[in-house]
């Protein structure tokens, strides 16, 4: 059964349009403050359909990322009480609180990690804001930790090139489907961890 070869290759056109730079920067904005998905389901496709810009389109996703970020940080710092039902909800407040006590102890460090640990990039810049991390270590840490990420996805789908989309071609049903299955594990985890 064929479900996703033809939402990949929609995905690879709409990679190819004009505005998708912009579509790329609102998205990495966005999922800095609440979105779920992460930028490079944009960034990927984009740097397969014009390999020659994969530094301009990491660097538009690095750009939307450092905004969202410092929204996040304001909304942590100003206006938790807003956003707390919200990870409650998603059942993360357990690991939120883990993150605030990394961010009062550890923050620049933790953000130059956040690119690579298993915490959404969300609940460090908002924890960041919590505890009034001072802003110029935040925006170091958050400028290093998530861009070496979005350089590191783009410049290898740069260097591994016509590879790379022989590889997406020919697995894109298996990528697919285990990307579903991911899908339903969090939920289930995150339903099971709110107690159903």
């Amino acid at each position: 059964m064929v479900l996703f070869r033809p939402w990949y290759e929609r995905v690879l056109r709409w990679a190819e349009h004009p505005k998708a730079p912009a579509l790329l920067t609102f998205l990495s904005f966005i999922e800095a403050i609440v979105f779920p998905v992460p930028p490079e389901v944009m960034l990927a496709p984009m740097t397969l359909a014009r390999p020659k810009q994969w530094f301009w389109y990491a660097t538009l996703s690095l750009l939307g990322s450092l905004v969202g970020a410092f929204f996040g940080y304001a909304l942590g710092m100003f206006a938790l009480h807003l956003i707390e039902p919200l990870i409650e909800w998603a059942g993360l407040m357990p690991k939120f609180i883990d993150v605030k006590a990394a961010a009062a102890e550890n923050g620049f460090w933790f953000l130059l990690l956040g690119g690579f640990v298993p915490i959404p990039f969300k609940l460090l810049t908002i924890a960041s804001g919590v505890v009034g991390m001072p802003l110029l270590p935040f925006f170091f840490g958050a400028l290093i930790g998530r861009g070496k990420r979005v350089y590191l996805v783009a410049g290898l789908v740069r260097l591994m090139g016509a590879r790379a989309q022989q590889l997406l071609d020919r697995h894109v049903e298996r990528v697919g489907w285990l990307v579903v299955g991911l899908i339903v594990l969090v939920i289930g985890y995150l339903y099971w961890h709110r107690g159903g």
